[in-house]
């Protein structure tokens, strides 16, 4: 599908507003400070690279590199490694989900993978 990461920006979009709103609204009398703080910085990474993943969407329309492509799914994966890690880890006292501790090291490789995205971005920049 030709803009592919352009249908996954606007749904990462839209999420990224209600998971953000659920926060601020929602779950903020009940979550500790920490994992509120935990909470807005997942939402805060998850919005970063949406707009990474518009941004490479709106740049493969002129420049259909691969390492544009691989850049845009190491961005998805790391919102769901890295956000998504978070998410469940920072609400386990609200939703019940105790035994995640797993999730724990997903969460700096989600991170990676945001690193490894940023750096196709810039070899994509240079080759073109």
């Amino acid at each position: 599908m030709k803009n592919l990461f352009l249908l996954i920006a606007g749904i990462s979009g839209a999420l990224v507003v209600a998971i953000g709103a659920l926060g601020a609204h929602s779950l903020k009398p009940y979550l500790p400070p920490d994992a509120l703080v935990s909470y807005e910085t997942a939402v805060r990474y998850q919005f970063y690279h949406t707009l990474a993943l518009l941004f490479i969407a709106l740049w493969q329309q002129h420049n259909n590199s691969k390492l544009l492509g691989t850049a845009g799914w190491l961005f998805v994966a790391g919102i769901v490694c890295f956000s998504g890690s978070v998410y469940f880890l920072s609400t386990k006292a609200v939703t019940g989900l105790v035994n995640i501790s797993f999730l724990g090291p997903v969460t700096p490789i989600g991170g990676l993978l945001f690193i490894a995205g940023w750096v196709l971005v810039a070899v994509a920049a240079v080759k073109k």
